[in-house]
């Protein structure tokens, strides 16, 4: 058997960025960052470079704006992960136009680390942002890139410490703000699960040129049933406001950047439920928790019992 595939990661000192290039260096993949030299010296990000050569992890100096350095990092690996940020997305066709000049890549993943950008029905702002990533698939697919697709639904640390409370630092105890009917499913991955799957699916023959849903049956929760599953771990009923579907439309028009987006997203996720209401089918998708049942996922109720 051949060796394990050579990793670069695009955009690894950014939030999800971390927990893959962890999870890379952790299964035993070469693995390279691309940074900048000025990343090096930042106070923040210096602690994360930090860690990383600890792990083992090869820099490789570029920017995404230099198409030079980005070939020339390409050359040296099999495939390359992107996981650069909202601003950056639309970018990635640089990375795409260097892959195609460096003509060794055997896969890539761009940065989608969210919903399923093909199975959404958002509002604007969050329409463009989606229509942004649904574009470089499309750009990916034209130009004959072998790829896999990762649709993460909500980080957990993003979403549970604070129950997607507005302004909130930690978990309600008193009365929380429920959106829409609070029924539509939604999916809370923790990040390093989400670094692990992803790293999994590089050289796995099974989630070549598809999406790799991530949708643990014990992860997948409506917002009234996390709230109860809240209220069980606290022993105590919170007192609970629902916001109304046209309440909450009248929210995101009139609230500025970057509330709105929050909203629109939140909206597409909790109301909508976009990130469950379609079945995965094997013309397009697998799903990482049946792919890999050796993964002890964290669940969610065990990711809110630390703030009990």
């Amino acid at each position: 058997m051949a060796g394990k595939s050579k990793v670069l990661i695009i955009g690894g000192t950014g939030y999800i960025g971390k927990f893959i290039v962890e999870a890379s260096a952790k299964e035993g993949h070469p693995t390279f960052a691309l940074v900048r030299e000025s990343t090096v010296s930042d106070p923040v990000k210096g602690k994360v470079i930090e860690n990383f050569k600890n792990l083992g992890v090869q820099l490789l100096y570029g920017d995404l704006y230099d198409h030079e350095s980005l070939v020339k990092a390409i050359k040296q690996v099999d495939v390359v992960i992107s996981t650069v940020g909202n601003m950056q997305l639309a970018d990635q066709v640089k990375i795409i136009a260097a892959i195609k000049e460096a003509g060794n890549v055997k896969r890539f993943f761009p940065s989608e680390f969210g919903n399923d950008v093909d199975h959404v029905h958002a509002v604007e702002p969050a329409k463009t942002a989606f229509a942004i990533k649904a574009q470089i698939r499309r750009t990916i697919e034209a130009e004959g890139i072998p790829y896999t697709y990762v649709p993460s639904n909500c980080f957990a640390g993003y979403f549970l410490p604070t129950l997607a409370q507005p302004g909130a630092t930690a978990p309600p105890r008193d009365k929380v703000v429920i959106l829409g009917d609070g029924n539509a499913k939604a999916v809370f991955n923790y990040e390093g699960d989400i670094g692990t799957y992803t790293i999994k699916a590089v050289d796995d023959p099974r989630t070549l040129n598809k999406i790799l849903f991530m949708r643990p049956p014990k992860n997948t929760y409506s917002f009234n049933e996390v709230v109860a599953l809240w209220e069980k771990l606290i022993g105590k009923t919170l007192e609970k406001t629902y916001v109304p579907e046209d309440q909450l439309l009248k929210q995101i028009e009139e609230s500025p950047i970057p509330v709105n987006v929050v909203l629109a997203i939140s909206h597409s996720i909790f109301v909508k439920g976009d990130q469950t209401n379609f079945e995965i089918k094997p013309s397009f998708g697998v799903e990482a928790s049946e792919l890999y049942p050796e993964v002890k996922y964290t669940t969610v109720e065990e990711y809110l019992s630390r703030f009990v």
